[in-house]
């Protein structure tokens, strides 16, 4: 059982940038690729970034190409998003979430999710 806490969510004009951190717990997650989802109200949930479990792949969702960088440290069992340049429209509940596949950006392909972080842009 792998669990997932994100933080480092907030309010942010703009243009500005926030650090989300996914920390890990119950089980390494060197061996699972990761993933950051967003979800706004009304709308579904989507894949933003993967990571595979190596680190040495990643991928992202066309929006936040170029915005947004995904990493992580398999010692200390982290995984963030670096998000610059933000706009309203990132605005979302962000979710990590950990999968045995690699680099899925299905929501189904992902057993093990996080309680989510607001962010919000304003602008």
């Amino acid at each position: 059982q792998v669990e997932l806490v994100e933080s480092g969510g907030g309010l942010v004009q703009a243009g500005g940038s926030l650090r989300l951190s996914c920390a890990a717990s119950g089980r390494t997650i060197s061996r699972y690729s990761m993933g950051w989802f967003r979800q706004a109200p009304g709308k579904e949930r989507e894949s933003v970034a993967a990571i595979s479990s190596g680190g040495g792949r990643t991928s992202y969702e066309d929006s936040v190409k170029g915005r947004f960088t995904i990493s992580r440290d398999n010692e200390k069992n982290t995984v963030y998003l670096q998000m610059n340049s933000l706009k309203p429209e990132d605005t979302a509940v962000y979710y990590c979430a950990a999968s045995w596949f690699q680099l899925p950006t299905s929501v189904g392909s992902y057993p093990y999710w996080g309680q989510g972080t607001q962010v919000t842009v304003s602008s």
